[in-house]
């Protein structure tokens, strides 16, 4: 994917006994008989069987939607310079997206995100979701590539204001990709400080979630239950925790996706499909997500 990934199939090899060069080696064959994809390293096809539990079948499939769903959601996957493209920029602003420290009993890692600018005019959920997406490329490709996670997100601030510019065809498609084309094991998305604002766009999104991804998701309208799943003292200070201010969390995360720009900018220029090489019928966004119609914007009576 890119020259400037930290993590080396050295390294992975060393991580996980279960990781097999001969596996690569079937992979390595036949992405070179799929003339639409970019050239994957080894190292990369490592990272795709991991999350897909080393079956190869399954990580085929991944890796073909990884590559197609990126390259057909251009809301999502394209214009990621930080530094040079203001509205990107305003984004990170509006929510932060950070890799918790410490770790469940099951040793989960633990993916975190609140709004940190709660007024409902900054925000825009194709940059809101654009940034979560770089903060997830930046940990998953260069410091925990094996770890399995849970996803917490909070929606403390999250009203009709904000309801009214959630375009559910984007939403869709981010979650057509964490279910279908993110390489990592999930292993749950814990909602928290939820309100009933916040659990009608869930209802209309459940519609795009597959039953193996709902049976991971868990709403939780305050703490009580939460720390049945995630140690609280691990939380940031706004959710009760000890692992410090939100603002300076993401204030370190932010540091790390400025030092990435280079892999963002690569990314965008050659790890997509070509789909005029695909064999067989070519690929449109309207055949991975569905004709868009009129229903976009939720509308608020």
């Amino acid at each position: 994917m890119s020259s400037i990934m930290r993590i080396t199939l050295e390294e992975e090899l060393k991580k996980n006994p279960e990781l097999k060069l001969s596996d690569i080696q079937i992979l390595r064959e036949w992405c070179e008989k799929q003339p639409h994809l970019p050239k994957i390293q080894d190292v990369e096809l490592a990272i795709f069987l991991h999350s897909s539990y080393y079956h190869i079948e399954s990580t085929k499939k991944r890796i073909e939607n990884y590559y197609t769903y990126r390259s057909h959601a251009p809301e999502l996957f394209s214009n990621r310079d930080i530094r040079n493209v203001k509205q990107l920029r305003d984004a990170f602003k509006v929510t932060a997206y950070f890799k918790l420290e410490g770790k469940t009993k099951e040793e989960y890692c633990i993916f975190f995100s609140r709004m940190v600018d709660m007024d409902p005019s900054h925000f825009f959920l194709s940059d809101s979701l654009k940034a979560c997406l770089m903060s997830i490329d930046e940990l998953f490709w260069t410091r925990e590539s094996l770890a399995e996670y849970i996803m917490v997100i909070d929606v403390t601030g999250y009203t009709t204001g904000h309801v009214g510019r959630t375009n559910l065809v984007t939403l869709k498609k981010m979650i057509y990709y964490c279910q279908d084309a993110l390489p990592v094991r999930l292993k749950g998305v814990h909602i928290i400080n939820s309100s009933p604002i916040f659990e009608m766009i869930f209802n209309m999104a459940k519609h795009f979630i597959n039953e193996e991804m709902i049976n991971l998701v868990y709403v939780h309208s305050s703490l009580e239950n939460v720390n049945k799943y995630i140690p609280i003292k691990i939380l940031p200070n706004e959710c009760g925790g000890k692992a410090g201010p939100i603002q300076e969390l993401w204030k370190t995360q932010l540091q790390k996706i400025e030092n990435f720009h280079e892999w963002f900018l690569e990314d965008e220029k050659n790890h997509r499909v070509n789909e005029s090489l695909r064999i067989g019928n070519s690929k449109t966004s309207s055949d991975l997500f569905g004709v868009e119609g009129s229903f976009r914007q939720v509308e608020i009576d």
